[in-house]
């Protein structure tokens, strides 16, 4: 359960929410594209704002807000399809674009996914060849393909080696210039790596929030504190 959230997130940053287990944090981040809607006995009171308009209103178009807020999910979601077919998945107009202008969609994602290096040579091979850390790149892809305004990412490198871990990190530091990122990581020296601004979630209540040197530097709240220093925090 979320009580009382007020947070306004920060365009072209790298937003992380960090907290324990249970502390609400995929079901805060999952609000932002209304996955929670397929949660049953789920409800939303307030108001959530993308680009300006407000998203639990009943004219929402929640297919087209899934285009605008796109999710990478804890483990590697590939289709039992190509590695450019998962990369085409989501594209509504797919019929209206060439073989030429697909390869260019296929080329554009996977390079901006850090991807197209590694697997340039083998579009058609079945994206469960890849590596899981290829994988993860591969999902991130797919939901550029589709231009989204914000991309949500829950714990994305929590079924990864360090070496993939810190490929996905990289990435969102080059992402960040043209993308907002909302960042669910239960790692606390994640998200001193990667995070502009730092949310701390705890029991379905933000504690704290703010630029990420002034909450690990100078924390207003003994329990922000303690959980960034990685000491037991009673929240």
């Amino acid at each position: 359960v979320l009580r009382e959230i007020e947070l306004t997130l920060r365009e072209f940053q790298v937003n992380c929410i960090v907290g324990p287990s249970g502390s609400g944090k995929s079901t805060l981040i999952r609000s932002i594209n209304r996955m929670n809607d397929e949660v049953e006995g789920y409800v939303c009171k307030g108001a959530i704002r993308v680009n300006g308009r407000n998203i639990l209103s009943r004219s929402e178009n929640v297919a087209r807000l899934r285009t605008e807020v796109g999710m990478v999910f804890q483990k590697p979601c590939v289709f039992p399809k190509s590695i450019a077919e998962n990369v085409l998945f989501g594209l509504q107009h797919l019929r209206k674009l060439s073989k030429h202008e697909r390869l260019e969609v296929v080329e554009e994602n996977l390079k901006a996914a850090s991807l197209w290096r590694e697997v340039r040579h083998r579009l058609n091979d079945p994206a469960s060849s890849l590596s899981m850390g290829q994988q993860q790149r591969l999902c991130i892809a797919r939901t550029l393909a589709v231009k989204p305004k914000i991309i949500l990412l829950d714990e994305p490198t929590s079924s990864l080696d360090p070496v993939s871990t810190r490929a996905i990190e990289s990435l969102m530091l080059e992402l960040k210039k043209n993308y907002t990122i909302v960042f669910v990581t239960h790692n606390i020296q994640q998200a001193r790596r990667i995070a502009d601004y730092l949310i701390f979630l705890c029991n379905g209540q933000i504690i704290e929030q703010g630029p990420k040197e002034r909450l690990f530097l100078h924390p207003e709240k003994e329990q922000t504190r303690k959980y960034l220093n990685e000491e037991y925090c009673d929240c």
